[in-house]
């Protein structure tokens, strides 16, 4: 790990309902976002109690922050999308029993275009150490 990395904000590593992905991807693509403008971001579709809920919800799993701006709360993701998604992919290698054969099937899974990203960081992390 880069130092960088070691200073991004903890993301706890947590399975997103529909709702759920939704409203992160809002905050994620256009954060901070109200409650309102979350509403507007998804196309007027949820009622404002229903997208309260989902941010209280989120807030509470400790994926998003709430800071009052005026007489309005706005919520923005405690860590980027990557970042998630980095957590998500460690969590499911910890609940393999064989996390090195685990590793090797997704690397033969991989997108080569993925696998050539990954064959230039590591090319580079190597150089670097």
């Amino acid at each position: 790990m880069s130092a960088e990395n070691r200073s991004e904000p903890q993301c706890r590593p947590l399975p997103l309902g529909s709702l759920e992905q939704h409203v992160m991807d809002a905050l994620w693509d256009d954060g901070p976002l109200s409650i309102r403008d979350v509403i507007t971001r998804l196309g007027e579709k949820h009622a404002y109690t229903t997208i309260a809920t989902v941010l209280g919800n989120l807030d509470r799993k400790e994926l998003v922050v709430s800071e009052r701006e005026g007489r309005a709360v706005k919520y923005a993701a405690r860590c980027t999308r990557e970042q998630h998604t980095a957590r998500l992919m460690e969590v499911a290698l910890d609940t393999s029993r064989d996390r090195a054969t685990a590793i090797l099937h997704f690397v033969d899974s991989i997108d080569p275009n993925d696998l050539k990203l990954l064959r230039d960081y590591l090319a580079k992390q190597d150089k670097l150490a």
